[in-house]
């Protein structure tokens, strides 16, 4: 039996799709969560970077002891997916901020098994362009991770505990899907497992580097965006007119950071692959550093204004995500791809910590009108790099020499 590598891709995205639901199933309640374990409204940042932070400390220790290279890596995500199920649903008993934030970190733990594996699973399944591959699981993560605000849309006004039932069903489902409907990849790649020895190739790796420094840039930009734009959209309609409803508000959110972002990973993958990492990249940041900056100016005024410019912001911000690994995939050396691509993950999630963070703090100084500005300086150093890394040319699975 021929195993079909793009039946073996609907399976691994739909798995992503639902259990990123778990991403911000927190974050879209966060008002309630507040109220509920009677923190500060700055607390609000902290749910939300505590998953990152999770994220960082499980992708350092999976790496570190080689998960999935030493498991079949569709159990570990299978598994992955379950266990962070019940993190989540365990939210809906907690009474304490403390541990509440606690769940969210060791959530941010579980997904290190399951957006990271997958990629690996990924690269198994599609050894050569993988571009529209990796876009289309980037679509389905993107997704996943706007999901909550689509459940809000129908459950707001029942019970906030709904949100959070919802997304623990999702991840179940992830994991049924994973377990007992995809199949192991013919091919199963090899690699070393992490080791801080090989960090210094990394290091030294000029185009892999340049490629990291790309990521970075796009990083700054896109969790801080993802968390804070339905809070500016909230602010902009409701200063607008207050009697905007707010499932309106909450589809408006959905259609910006899912639908948008969902479209443009899958539309990035495909002119990729014909262009190049570089120029796609570089397209893609300057159209959502400029996005950043002008959104702001839409604060207060139309609706229908405000919200083109965030759906292009959507499209544009996650449309070049998937291709910073993928260009690392293709030129680091066999020997530590791995290594180089669990140092670009962490490094970039640790940075989104920062930029969500700093958020409602230069909020409460500029206003709404020019606090995204902030987030251009990624973009904008990512496209530098990547203007250096175009000199450097990739054929037939090979560096050429650096054009002069």
């Amino acid at each position: 039996m021929i195993k079909d590598p793009w039946r073996a891709l609907v399976w691994i995205g739909l798995s992503q799709l639902c259990a990123l639901s778990l991403w911000y199933s927190a974050s879209v309640i966060a008002p309630e969560l507040i109220e509920n374990w009677n923190l500060s409204s700055n607390s609000e940042a902290w749910l939300s970077a505590s998953v990152p932070i999770g994220f960082v400390i499980g992708a350092l220790f999976s790496s570190y002891f080689g998960m999935a290279d030493r498991f079949n890596p569709r159990k570990v995500l299978a598994l992955s997916a379950f266990i962070g199920a019940v993190l989540n649903a365990l939210l809906i008993i907690v009474d304490s901020g403390f541990f509440g934030i606690l769940l969210r970190i060791l959530t941010g733990i579980t997904l290190t098994g399951v957006y990271p594996i997958a990629v690996k699973i990924i690269s198994e399944w599609f050894p050569k362009k993988r571009g529209l591959a990796m876009g289309i699981l980037i679509a389905a993560l993107t997704l996943g991770s706007s999901l909550p605000h689509f459940i809000v849309m129908f459950f707001s006004s029942v019970n906030w505990k709904i949100v959070i039932i919802c997304s623990s069903i999702l991840a179940l489902l992830s994991a049924f899907i994973v377990s007992f409907i995809l199949e192991d990849a013919p091919v199963k790649s090899k690699k070393l497992p992490f080791s801080l020895k090989v960090i210094k190739k990394v290091v030294m790796n000029k185009p892999v580097m340049l490629a990291n420094y790309g990521y970075f840039g796009h990083m700054w930009e896109l969790y801080a965006m993802w968390t804070w734009l339905p809070a500016f959209l909230t602010a902009s309609f409701l200063t607008y007119s207050p009697e905007i409803p707010h499932w309106f508000i909450a589809l408006s959110s959905f259609i910006s950071i899912g639908i948008a972002g969902g479209i443009g990973s899958v539309i990035g993958g495909l002119i990729s692959d014909k262009i190049g990492r570089a120029n796609l990249t570089i397209l893609s940041m300057f159209i959502s550093a400029i996005c950043s900056i002008i959104i702001g100016f839409t604060f207060g005024e139309y609706v229908w204004l405000t919200l083109i410019i965030s759906i292009i912001w959507g499209v544009s911000v996650i449309s070049d995500s998937a291709q910073f690994s993928a260009a690392v995939s293709e030129i680091a050396e066999v020997e530590y791809v791995g290594t180089a691509l669990t140092f670009q993950m962490c490094i970039g999630f640790l940075i989104t910590i920062f930029s969500i963070n700093l958020i409602p703090i230069i909020q409460r100084i500029v206003g709404w009108e020019w606090v995204f500005s902030i987030l251009a300086i990624g973009p904008i150093l990512g496209i530098m790099s990547m203007v250096k890394f175009r000199r450097y040319e990739f054929n037939k699975g090979e560096i050429l020499i650096k054009k002069d």
